[in-house]
């Protein structure tokens, strides 16, 4: 797995997470962990090597009077294609 932090110098930041096949057959399996147990949640860490960068993304079931502020989105834009 590999992240990265993208500052986009609005007080905004990005974050790209790349995953092989096995850590997302291993993602999937943990997301559908939680959505049969709410009760239960879990991480991506980081191996804390290097200058810094993403630490931790906790993953857990959002309580329904928690507020929306992201939403999914669909796949990515063709180069070139028009939203």
């Amino acid at each position: 797995m590999f992240t990265e932090i993208d500052d986009w110098k609005t007080g905004w930041y990005g974050i790209s997470i790349g995953l092989n096949g096995q850590e997302i057959d291993s993602l999937v399996e943990l997301l559908q962990m939680i959505k049969a147990d709410p009760e239960q949640h879990f991480h991506l860490s980081s191996d804390f090597e290097g200058n810094g960068g993403v630490g931790d993304i906790e993953i857990y079931m959002r309580d329904e009077m928690q507020k929306n502020n992201m939403a999914l989105l669909s796949k990515a834009i063709e180069p070139g294609d028009e939203f």
